[in-house]
C-alpha cells in the first residue's frame, strides 16, 4: 500500500519532482567539484598563475552561490511544485521551463562572477544581466505555483480551507522573494561590511535558529501527513516556538556583546529541540526509504544546535573568531544538516524513486566525509586562533590537515556523482517515452 495519502500518490508518478532532484544534482556535483579546485589552490597557491584571471577569489564565489540557489534550492522547487499540485495535471509541461530557466539564471550569474561582476554582497553576488534573470527565474516559478493554486479544479488538488488559507499566505511570501533579491541585490540600498553591527550576538543567532525550526515544523505537512501517534510531541514543539520567538523579541540588540549572560544564555534555550525534535518527526508517516536520512538530519541537527551553541559562548568564539573553525559549523549547517535535510525530502516525494538517495556506499561516504571536513577544519581553525599566520605560512600541520580537507571533498564529490548518475536512472524510469531501465538493487 502506498504510503502517501490519495491526494500525494501522484507525485511518485510525475517526474516533476525528479528533474528538480536531477537539477539540484547537477549544481551539486559543480559545486563539489569546484571545491575540490579550491582546496587544491589552497595547498598549490601557484596554480593560480595558471587560471589567468579566473583565481581563487572568483571560484569561491561561484562556489558558494551554487550551492545555496543550485544545490539547496532547486529540490525545494520540487517540494513547492508538490504543495501547490503543479507536478500533476496541465500544469505539470511548464515545471520542467521553470527549472530550466532557473538552472540559465544561475549559470549566468556564474558567469558574471568568474568575469570580476559583483554586488560585493555575501550571497547577494548579483550583477549586471543576471540580477535581472535571477529575479525573472523565481517570478516565472511563483506565477506556475500561482497558476496550479487558482486553477478552478486540479485532480488532487487541496480541499481542505485551512490548509488553502496557509497555501495562499505561503503565495503571498513567496512573491516578495523576486523583488527582493532585486532591491538587495543592489550596492547602493546597504554596505556589504556593515559598520553599525558588532558582529553576531546571542539574538541574531537565536532569531536564525528559529527560522530553521520554523522550516522544520512545516516540512512534513508538504510531503505527509499525522499518524495515530498522540499529537503531544507536536503540540509542545508550536508552543516552545512560541515562546522561544517571544523571548526572542524581548533581547537587546544591535552591537551587543556576546559576553552578556543572557546573550548566550537565551541560545542556548536551542538545546530543548535535541529531544523534541525527533519526537515530532515520529508523529508523521515517513516512506521506508526515508528512514536512513530522517536519522541523518536528527543527528546533524543535534551537532548543529550543541556547536552552534559550544561556539557562541565566551572565550570559544574570541579562539574561533574569523577562523576555519566556523566555516566547520557553516559546512555542518549546509553540507550537513540542509543536505540531509533536501534529501529526506527528495526520498519521501519520490517515494520507491528515492532509492537514487539510499545506496549504503554513497550515503556513508557523503555523511562520513563531511563529518571528517569539520573535524579537519574544525582543528585547523583551532590553530589558526592559536597562531593567526598558521593559515597563512604553509608549514607542515597546515599541510596536513589542507591535504585531508582535500580527501574529504574527494569523498564527497564522488558520492553526488553517484547520486547523479542514478538520477538519469530515475528519469528514464519516469519517462514512458523512453525504456526502462532495470533499478539496481540499493542498500
Amino acid at each position: 500500500m502506498s504510503p502517501y495519502p490519495a491526494s500525494d500518490a501522484s507525485a511518485q508518478k510525475s517526474p516533476a519532482v525528479a528533474y528538480a532532484a536531477w537539477h539540484g544534482l547537477f549544481w551539486l556535483v559543480l559545486g563539489n567539484a569546484i571545491g575540490v579546485l579550491l582546496a587544491i589552490l589552497l595547498l598549490l597557491p601557484s596554480l593560480n598563475a595558471w587560471l589567468g584571471e579566473w583565481t581563487y577569489g572568483r571560484w569561491m564565489m561561484v562556489h558558494m552561490n551554487v550551492m545555496l540557489y543550485g544545490w539547496s534550492s532547486m529540490p525545494m522547487l520540487g517540494f513547492l511544485f508538490h504543495v501547490y499540485c503543479a507536478d500533476r495535471g496541465s500544469a505539470t509541461a511548464w515545471c520542467r521551463p521553470v527549472l530550466w530557466g532557473w538552472s540559465a539564471a544561475l549559470g549566468l550569474g556564474a558567469l558574471m562572477w568568474l568575469a570580476g561582476h559583483s554586488s560585493g554582497k555575501l550571497f547577494l553576488d548579483w550583477s549586471g544581466p543576471a540580477r535581472i534573470a535571477f529575479p525573472l527565474a523565481a517570478f516565472a516559478l511563483w506565477l506556475l505555483l500561482a497558476i496550479a493554486f487558482f486553477r478552478p479544479s486540479q485532480a488532487g488538488g487541496e480541499s481542505n480551507p485551512k490548509a488553502r488559507v496557509a497555501k495562499f499566505l505561503g503565495l503571498l511570501i513567496l512573491l516578495t522573494v523576486p523583488v527582493a533579491l532585486y532591491i538587495a541585490s543592489s550596492p547602493g540600498i546597504y554596505p556589504a561590511v556593515n559598520p553599525d553591527t558588532g558582529g553576531p550576538t546571542g539574538t541574531s543567532q537565536l532569531e536564525s535558529s528559529l527560522a530553521v525550526v520554523l522550516i522544520l515544523l512545516i516540512v512534513p505537512y508538504g510531503i505527509t501527513r499525522r499518524n495515530a501517534a498522540p499529537a503531544s510531541a507536536v503540540r509542545i514543539a508550536w508552543l516552545l516556538l512560541l515562546a522561544e520567538s517571544l523571548l526572542c523579541a524581548g533581547l537587546s540588540r544591535a552591537d551587543i556583546s556576546h559576553r552578556i549572560p543572557s546573550q548566550f544564555m537565551s541560545l542556548g534555550a536551542m538545546v530543548l529541540w535535541l529531544p523534541l525534535t525527533p519526537a515530532y518527526y515520529a508523529a508523521f508517516e515517513w516512506h521506508a526509504n526515508t528512514r536512513a536520512w530522517r536519522k541523518a538530519m536528527l543527528w546533524w541537527w543535534g551537532l548543529l544546535v550543541v556547536s552552534g551553541w559550544v561556539l557562541f559562548l565566551p572565550g570559544v568564539l574570541d579562539h574561533f573568531k574569523f577562523t576555519d573553525g566556523l566555516v566547520g559549523h557553516s559546512f555542518t549547517a549546509i553540507a550537513g544538516f540542509l543536505s540531509a535535510l533536501i534529501i529526506l525530502v527528495m526520498v519521501q516525494l519520490l517515494g520507491e524513486g528515492g532509492w537514487i538517495f539510499t545506496r549504503s556506499w554513497s550515503f556513508h561516504l557523503w555523511n562520513w566525509g563531511v563529518l571528517a571536513y569539520v573535524v579537519v577544519i574544525t582543528a585547523a581553525g583551532w590553530l589558526e586562533g592559536s597562531n593567526p599566520a598558521f593559515t597563512i605560512v604553509p608549514g607542515p600541520a597546515r599541510n596536513l590537515l589542507y591535504i585531508l580537507r582535500l580527501l574529504t571533498g574527494i569523498l564527497m564529490l564522488a558520492a553526488s556523482l553517484e547520486w547523479f548518475r542514478d538520477a538519469f536512472v530515475l528519469l528514464g524510469e519516469l519517462d514512458p517515452a523512453r525504456t526502462k531501465v532495470p533499478q539496481e538493487k540499493v542498500a
